[in-house]
């Protein structure tokens, strides 16, 4: 059932919401642990790397951390009873929801073949096993080592330590699946990949501009810092085909007066509804309009900065003075005035931040939107300067540390050279797999085993069917957990489910209460630390995890795993010795907050192949679509994070009890014959030829522009074609699918 979209995020209907999720956890224990969730001494929220307030309060989070805790407090055990009473082949017809619905695992289980079920194993036979499946191997690069972004700094230490020792660096991430494009388009354009503003710039900015992004769903906690922004009279700018209520207007749950009042907060001053993929054709346009006005005016581009700190500026002048009106206005789905009084709302500001989310990244053009983003930053010199930068939100709160500390299927030398010197070691340097080429390595059978440190890699990726088919492949595939989810279902040959800690939980070891350390969006590195009572005896941390691959990896004695997992401090120490940045980590993470971690770019200083910040100047691809189709773009609904689904419903697009919809426009409808509330099924035109079905889907009527379509996934994720990626960066195209519907 549908209800009307809704023109507010918060207000009393997050209270309400944050309310009912609370009371799945225990009202009592979920409000005291609610209180040291992102506070100094307490746990880190696992599903978001926003970072923490400068001024953050003893309530320092949202709805979403509410969901996420009650999901990991839950009473619910997954344990061999559940197993023990259903068959493996039953689970399948389960969806998502139900399936991690079923609460904690509480111990490690082996898929016996026989029974189709999944028992119960000691840790020392799942290690056995795993040991004995990686070592029969032909070739260390037929395995295939994926991570989640919820794994610690020094978890995913340990475990790139083990796997490199092992032999391979196939280290696909889920940030191959999401923000690749923004670490590939701005190393090249100002050498570094990470973000350059800190959560103070927000404070002082006078225009903030957002791609693609959709707070109040992905990152409700920076919605605080836009309507602090807002109520500054900063200008905020949106840029997104979906109305999404977070970026009109916000109550904050925490300000009574506000919620009792139903008295919402504007927060984009300008919204523009551009069709899917238009995003590089409109900021081309603005930059072909500040040309225009400069030469004009001429006092509107920093002249001292480019010639200073920049490269490529003629080209991109050149490019742009000669980009045509009418295609530009044409690929955008927006008009000449639209383009025009977004570029004039940069051009009257000093001081402009850019953000962006998967609505830039997730295209085949997605590293030249990245690009686009950062010419456009430089040309007032916005890098580098208090209240300005650029700013991709990422959404793991740790998918950036764990690239920090050596997660990537494409390592640095200096990285592999100083790791190598730290433990005596010879790493690979053959690059990897990312995630998309894990997939077909293995559906080639030219990968066997598969080891997942968290996610939920079968429902994540693209092409399911192909996914699928790949993962049932392999001689083992083991996924490190806290939930049942549909990668356990869809298994190899073999496969180990092994439950780990939740962020929430005690970690006490040999050495006592251990805390860990994660990386937000903004490089702040602070310490977690949970409270809770494991939902297990039998639970083991990641990084025991980690060390335990590697001590049965290695049991000739060469390193002291043991000691690892005994204490924490150590992988730190060793930690400081392969990476510079991190020098005194252990008293650093003792301050309140934590510790920064340099970004070369916000000092100005440009690790490019030209030495200083480059315009790359790409060409405007030309998207025409077929008579008849529509650009479908890939979302989350508002009770899900990720691929974990809270519940059935999305509150803020008026979706209750279902995720089977497909947004579109009115005309859209009536031109195909359909009516709102009609059942269709989808069909995508990929370019390989091959067509690829999602059926069963009813249509919902909404704001978007004609010729566009949204949906939710990983549903709709069977639609992308495993060759539908980006160019550079190898990411999903989950952001413009070409559909037809039929009834």
């Amino acid at each position: 059932m549908s209800d009307k979209q809704k023109k507010c995020a918060g207000g009393y209907a997050a209270v309400n919401s944050s309310f009912k999720f609370l009371m799945r956890a225990g009202f009592i224990k979920g409000n005291k642990t609610l209180l040291k969730m992102n506070q100094p001494g307490g746990f880190d929220f696992p599903g978001c790397a926003w970072p923490d307030s400068k001024d953050s309060s003893m309530l320092e989070f949202c709805e979403n951390g509410v969901k996420a805790l009650s999901f990991e407090t839950t009473h619910k055990r997954a344990n061999r009873k559940l197993f023990e009473k259903y068959t493996v082949t039953e689970m399948k017809t389960w969806d998502d929801f139900k399936l991690e619905d079923q609460g904690r695992l509480t111990e490690p289980f082996f898929y016996n073949p026989e029974t189709d079920k999944y028992e119960p194993i000691s840790w020392h036979e799942a290690f056995q096993l795993l040991a004995h499946e990686l070592k029969s191997l032909d070739d260390p690069d037929q395995a295939i080592f994926y991570t989640s972004g919820r794994t610690s700094n020094e978890a995913a230490f340990i475990y790139q330590l083990a796997v490199r020792m092992y032999g391979t660096n196939n280290f696909p991430d889920c940030s191959n699946l999401c923000h690749e494009s923004s670490g590939v388009g701005m190393t090249e354009s100002v050498g570094i990949g990470k973000g350059t503003v800190q959560i103070d710039d927000f404070d002082i900015a006078e225009a903030i501009f957002i791609f693609g992004q959709n707070p109040g769903t992905n990152h409700p906690r920076m919605l605080t810092e836009l309507q602090k922004a807002s109520r500054n009279g900063c200008k905020i700018v949106s840029f997104n085909p979906l109305k999404e209520a977070g970026l009109v207007s916000f109550i904050h749950p925490l300000e009574v007066s506000a919620v009792l009042t139903n008295k919402p907060t504007p927060i984009s001053s300008s919204y523009y509804q551009l069709r899917v993929g238009g995003d590089l054709a409109a900021i081309r346009g603005m930059i072909k309009y500040i040309f225009e006005q400069h030469e004009l005016r001429g006092d509107i581009i920093d002249k001292n900065f480019i010639e200073e700190h920049t490269s490529g500026f003629d080209e991109l002048k050149t490019k742009a003075k000669n980009e045509d009106w009418n295609f530009l206005i044409e690929q955008s789905g927006l008009s000449k005035g639209q383009i025009a009084e977004a570029a004039q709302t940069y051009i009257n500001s000093n001081a402009t931040i850019a953000c962006w989310a998967m609505g830039l990244t997730q295209h085949k053009h997605g590293v030249a939107n990245v690009q686009e983003v950062i010419n456009l930053l430089l040309l007032k010199g916005n890098i580098g300067k208090p209240g300005a930068g650029a700013c991709p939100v990422r959404g793991h709160s740790n998918v950036q540390g764990d690239r920090t500390v050596g997660i990537t299927e494409k390592p640095k030398e200096q990285f592999l050279a100083n790791l190598d010197k730290a433990f005596a070691i010879h790493s690979p340097r053959k690059h990897g797999y990312s995630a998309v080429h894990a997939i077909k390595a293995m559906a080639t059978g030219q990968a066997k085993v598969f080891f997942a440190m968290g996610g939920n890699f079968a429902s994540a990726t693209p092409d399911t069917e192909l996914t699928f088919k790949a993962l049932q492949q392999c001689k083992l595939t083991a996924h490190v957990s806290t939930h049942l989810n549909r990668s356990h279902i869809i298994h190899g040959k073999q496969a180990l489910i092994l439950p780990c800690l939740g962020r929430s939980e005690l970690d006490i070891q040999e050495s006592g209460k251990q805390k860990v350390t994660v990386e937000d969006s903004m490089s702040m590195v602070h310490a977690s630390s949970g409270s809770n009572k494991p939902a297990s005896t039998q639970l083991k941390s990641e990084i025991a995890i980690a060390a335990g691959l590697g001590k049965y990896l290695f049991p000739e004695g060469q390193l002291n795993w043991d000691a690892y997992t005994a204490d924490y401090d150590t992988i730190r120490d060793k930690m400081e010795e392969v990476m510079p940045a991190f020098k005194g980590y252990n008293e650093k993470i003792n301050q309140p907050g934590g510790f920064q971690l340099r970004n070369s770019a916000s000092e100005r200083e440009w690790n490019t192949v030209t030495g200083k910040a480059r315009f790359i100047s790409n060409n405007i691809p030309d998207q025409p679509i077929n008579n008849g189709r529509l650009r479908l773009m890939t979302v989350r609904s508002h009770d899900q994070y990720n691929t974990t689904i809270y519940d059935y419903n999305d509150r803020y697009r008026g979706i209750k009890g279902g995720r089977m919809v497909i947004f579109l426009n009115s005309k859209d409808i009536i031109s195909r014959g359909l009516c709102d509330g009609d059942k269709v099924n989808l069909t995508s035109h990929a370019s390989d030829g091959i067509k690829r079905h999602a059926r069963g889907f009813r249509i919902v009527e909404y704001d978007i522009p004609e010729g566009n379509a949204s949906a939710y996934f990983p549903e709709t994720n069977v639609l992308i074609g495993i060759d539908e990626t980006a160019i550079k960066s190898h990411t999903p195209m989950s952001k413009f699918i070409e559909i037809t519907l039929d009834k």
